[in-house]
């Protein structure tokens, strides 16, 4: 009975990310991130690291496909001389410093989403420093 009531209450959460997300930027990095999270922790068969890990890949790279190929890496190497570096930069940080924010219920997208920013900066000042 239980398990029944806490898959009802995944439920009505992932309904409520679903129609929350109709509202506004749909595609800022936090609904990205909550959306991913919620979904993932849904599977039996996911875990926490492994979701915050899936959906932090998922939403810094948002134009890729999930399973990101070198081709598909090269691509953004030619737009930009450290895009790669940038992007892996942002993807290191984040696993790094900002999957702690969330928790099996509670992807906390707002924390997350601040600390990515944060990392993205930290990588750009990197990153800008550096000649092409």
């Amino acid at each position: 009975m239980e398990m029944k009531g806490l898959y009802l209450l995944k439920l009505v959460v992932v309904m409520a990310m679903v129609l929350g997300g109709c509202r506004g930027d749909v595609n800022s990095f936090r609904d990205c991130y909550g959306k991913c999270f919620i979904f993932c922790m849904i599977e039996p068969d996911k875990s926490l690291c492994t979701c915050t890990t899936q959906c932090l890949k998922e939403c810094i790279f948002p134009s890729l496909p999930p399973k990101t190929t070198t081709n598909s890496m090269s691509t953004i190497h030619h737009h930009h001389p450290h895009a790669q570096n940038l992007a892996y930069c942002k993807l290191g940080c984040a696993t790094s410093l900002c999957s702690n924010f969330s928790k099996p219920n509670n992807p906390d997208g707002k924390n997350v989403e601040s600390c990515v920013g944060s990392c993205s900066d930290k990588c750009t000042m990197s990153y800008s420093s550096s000649p092409p």
